[in-house]
């Protein structure tokens, strides 16, 4: 693997090593009991991908990106998502962020596994009518102010420093609601761009609902798309939504000393904390975080890289992964463990005879815990995105984290592909992780071994059959597309409540002249008898099934 001319950063000569797994378990021995996969759990990039976590989902990271902005090159964008399947028909309530929680967007510049920078967004309800009303919004929304939407949530955001001091950057400004519909919201994206706001001293942030951008065929889970790849190619995430945190800010702004030219390789993760919440074994050994838990604050779920906690760790250790910090990860013995001698290529091998690379894997190490580098001890002989690249970090401080790595020198690829640097594009996965990056073929990719050998294996080359997210992207922040409002679930094709709608049609259709009691009646006992006799059809259709 070799970077453009322009992208390549000075070798490091040399760095101290440091045990991957040395210390025990540590917070994950004390995990909760093994949790099985019951059956309609479904698990995605982190969707519902723990046990503990699927009973909270507005707590639950879903994905991290982390790009330089293809349109603003000076700066990069962090996206990351919470809350998974969100129906757009989700009402009366909807999907608010949690008014009980800390999101949190963390950077390590430095490669010491704890964060340098940390930004939070703490929300709060707003009701303008919760005794009278139990309607999201009371007639069309135009507007973030108009008196129509009865529910509002707005936020605070901060940044906090390595020493631990808080700056407060934008107080009480609004989150952009759910899109309740277009009856409700005629104009989504004008309440987007009104929630989208500036940030001093440059960049800026977006909180609000958005159409989920990640994509994949879930089937994986029933033994790799049905055992012979028939089950693949349907988009499973299709239709529907996520809540989104997005920031954009100068490179400066993340780099180590405020110097992205000697240092631009940044680790990114996502964390929601909760107050009085303890996830079984999630003591932080590394200090991290500890103003947080001395004020009773704790980390219930994180996400790096995508897919770690559904593929990699296993099931026993999945809650415990999500509170603990990336400082910790190298000296967890199972984990470490997993990675080194993963799962996912034994079950191909049993499943379609491609033969599982030799262990370990000192590449999934450099992929998912040290960053690439030529000296990182791994086999990639690529400088990409290890801290170990910037000029200023303290070799003897380096530590094995799990966190998604963007080397910010790597400039936005003209045309992008969604295989990022196993096509050639140095700007993609897993060089931080754009949009459009198609996690799930290029991890199958590495597992098999083609981030060593720097070749497709071509028998998994087809991937899950998705490709591509059923909305395009923007072209400028947030870059996520507009919220759904189309059902997701189809499940009455042959429209067996048609009948409640022919009865209020029936209402809809009386005029004044027209004698209530008896036309009104009439009709509606139409609509009635329809809708009964459809739901009864309906359940013996699927009772059938």
């Amino acid at each position: 693997m070799q970077l453009p001319r322009s992208s390549r950063l000075p070798a490091i000569a040399r760095h101290a090593e440091r045990p991957l797994a040395g210390m025990g378990v540590l917070a994950l021995m004390a995990a909760a009991g093994f949790a099985g996969l019951a059956p309609g759990v479904s698990s995605a990039s982190s969707h519902r991908e723990a046990p503990l976590i699927a009973g909270d989902p507005r707590a639950d990271n879903t994905d991290v990106y982390a790009f330089v902005s293809p349109d603003k090159p000076d700066t990069v964008t962090l996206v990351a998502n919470w809350i998974p399947f969100e129906e757009p028909n989700g009402g009366p309530n909807f999907y608010p962020f949690a008014d009980d929680a800390h999101y949190n967007i963390k950077i390590d510049s430095d490669g010491d596994g704890k964060p340098d920078t940390t930004y939070t967004w703490t929300f709060t309800n707003h009701y303008k009518d919760d005794a009278n009303q139990f309607l999201y919004n009371t007639g069309v929304v135009n507007n973030l102010s108009d008196p129509t939407l009865n529910f509002t949530q707005t936020y605070c955001l901060t940044v906090t420093g390595p020493d631990g001091s808080a700056r407060t950057l934008l107080k009480d400004v609004p989150a952009a609601p759910s899109n309740v519909g277009k009856a409700s919201m005629p104009d989504y994206e004008r309440l987007r761009k009104q929630a989208t706001l500036d940030l001093p001293g440059g960049g800026q942030t977006y909180a609000g609902q958005a159409a989920d951008p990640f994509f994949l065929d879930l089937r994986v889970f029933d033994l790799l798309y049905g055992g012979n790849l028939k089950e693949s190619g349907h988009n499973t995430l299709a239709g529907y939504n996520v809540n989104t945190i997005a920031l954009q800010v100068p490179k400066k702004d993340l780099a180590l000393k405020g110097d992205a030219e000697r240092n631009p390789v940044i680790g990114v993760w996502s964390t929601t904390d909760r107050k009085g919440a303890q996830v079984t074994g999630s003591a932080d050994k590394g200090g991290e975080g500890r103003k947080d838990e001395a004020a009773g604050w704790h980390q219930v779920s994180r996400l790096g890289n995508p897919l770690v906690n559904e593929v990699v760790v296993p099931l026993k250790y999945k809650d415990a992964f999500n509170a603990l910090a990336p400082v910790n990860d190298h000296t967890v013995t199972p984990v470490v463990d997993k990675v080194k001698d993963p799962i996912v290529p034994k079950l191909i091998q049993s499943i379609y005879g491609i033969a599982a690379p030799a262990t370990p894997r000192t590449d999934l190490v450099e992929i998912f815990l040290t960053g690439i580098s030529k000296n990182s001890g791994g086999p990639i002989q690529a400088d990409l995105n290890s801290q170990l690249l910037n000029a200023d970090v303290s070799k003897a401080n380096f530590t094995p984290a799990e966190e998604l790595r963007l080397n910010m020198a790597v400039p936005p690829a003209d045309a992008p592909n969604r295989l990022g640097v196993l096509a050639q594009d140095f700007a993609g996965f897993p060089n931080g992780r754009r949009l459009a990056d198609d996690v799930v073929d290029i991890e199958l990719q590495a597992l098999e071994g083609a981030a060593q050998t720097g070749k497709i294996v071509p028998a998994l080359a087809a991937g899950d059959g998705v490709n591509a997210a059923d909305h395009a992207f923007g072209k400028h922040f947030p870059y996520v597309a507009l919220p759904n409002t189309a059902a997701v679930n189809q499940a009455d094709t042959d429209n067996p409540g048609g009948g409640v709608a022919a009865g209020l049609g029936g209402l809809a259709g009386l005029g004044h002249g027209d004698k209530f009691p008896v036309a009104a009646a009439s009709a509606l006992a139409g609509g009635v008898l329809l809708s009964s006799a459809g739901f009864l059809a309906l359940r013996r259709r699927r009772n059938a099934d």
